[in-house]
């Protein structure tokens, strides 16, 4: 089983990077799930997809060669930040609430509905669809203003246990605006 998410990047990442669990670069999830490694024969085919060391991964071109379309077409699109609010065990993770907007919603759901078309299970059920609250979780002091545009460029496929380990995330699949 691997351990996969899609999040927009609000700061430069590159395909293939490695950080720390506890220094991801600002973000907004769009998705969290876990997937059967092998994945049996699909139709996914994407451009990208090698693991740390260059080789290619069948689970990743599957999973992105999915998603590929969906995310293309969100690409670009333009968000507001709004206020902010406590997420986590008593509110104890300080983040930004993005504005409600059409584009980010209908992404979500679609990474949602490839998602549950795959042999595995989306991680937390109750906060997609209807219960997805799109957000930035403020890191290290950084954390973006309340009423700031912003345009998604960067979509990334990450795993949160890179061979196995879970001290640090790796970028598997980065799509990014044509600018």
């Amino acid at each position: 089983m691997r351990n996969l998410i899609v999040v927009a990047f609000l700061e430069p990442v590159t395909e293939g990077t490695d950080f720390p669990r506890e220094a991801w670069p600002l973000h907004i999830t769009l998705v969290k799930f876990d997937v059967v490694d092998p994945l049996p024969p699909g139709d996914g085919d994407s451009e990208g997809g090698a693991d740390g060391e260059g080789h290619r991964d069948p689970v990743v071109e599957t999973v992105a060669g999915l998603m590929d379309a969906p995310v293309r077409a969100f690409l670009g699109s333009s968000l507001t930040v709004g206020g902010g609010a406590g997420f986590g065990r008593g509110g104890s993770v300080p983040v930004s609430l993005i504005e409600p907007s059409a584009a980010l919603q209908h992404l979500h759901e679609a990474l949602v509905d490839v998602v549950e078309a795959l042999p595995g299970r989306v991680s937390t059920p109750a906060y997609t669809r209807s219960g997805y609250r799109p957000h930035v979780s403020h890191r290290g002091g950084k954390a973006p203003l309340a009423g700031e545009k912003l345009v998604l460029n960067r979509v990334a496929l990450v795993d949160m246990a890179p061979d196995g380990g879970h001290a640090s995330r790796r970028v598997l699949k980065l799509w990014r605006a044509a600018m």
